[in-house]
């Protein structure tokens, strides 16, 4: 199984009671949950890719967190994925990191950039029966107004008219889009299914 989690800022004492609001205690039980939520659902086998933005902690911290999460790991780097420069840090527990990156899950594509792409590769293309063949998953803005102003532009985009190449009849503009923020999910890496589902309800 793949998952997917976004802006997880492991060592981030500031998001409990600043910008997200997180309200635990101490970074200490932010982060004891969010490794709780993550070895409760991750198996072994399973990957899961994070959209940036793992951990604010430095080098040797983020190794020990590293060594305390269950499953494979892939990153997609975040503008707060400071500790990968360090001389010191051992990529290897990673098994890519990418600034961005097109993968297969489930006959779809998937678009991962830790940055919001409106205009992604393959947003035009849907299945016959009109569901999505890709999406874009993003992190980066958390539950701010730059993530307020991304839904109302990705609203704007699917309300906008257009006629397909070969098509005889206009349609509207497909735009699927979904922010992986940790907190919309409880801090629990979710599947492309379960993240879809849990962005239309």
């Amino acid at each position: 199984m793949i998952y997917y989690i976004a802006d997880c800022h492991f060592f981030h004492s500031a998001l409990n009671t600043k910008m997200d609001m997180r309200g635990f205690s101490s970074v200490e039980e932010m982060n004891d949950h969010m490794i709780k939520k993550w070895n409760d659902k991750v198996q072994k086998t399973d990957t899961v890719i994070v959209i940036g933005d793992l951990s604010l902690g430095k080098a040797k911290e983020t190794m020990e967190l590293l060594d305390t999460l269950k499953g494979r790991i892939c990153l997609i780097r975040g503008n707060h994925d400071k500790y990968l420069d360090a001389a010191d840090f051992d990529k290897s527990r990673f098994e890519w990191i990418d600034s961005y990156r097109e993968i297969a899950d489930s006959q779809r594509k998937v678009v991962l950039c830790h940055y919001p792409i409106p205009f992604y590769n393959g947003q035009y293309r849907l299945k016959k029966n009109g569901d999505p063949r890709t999406y874009m998953l993003y992190g980066h803005v958390h539950e701010t107004r730059d993530e307020t102003l991304m839904r109302k532009f990705i609203d704007m985009i699917r309300k906008t008219e257009y006629t397909p190449i070969h098509g005889e009849h206009t349609s509207f503009i497909p735009c699927n889009m979904i922010n992986c923020f940790c907190k919309r999910s409880d801090y629990e890496p979710l599947s492309l299914s379960e993240w879809i589902n849990l962005s239309r309800s």
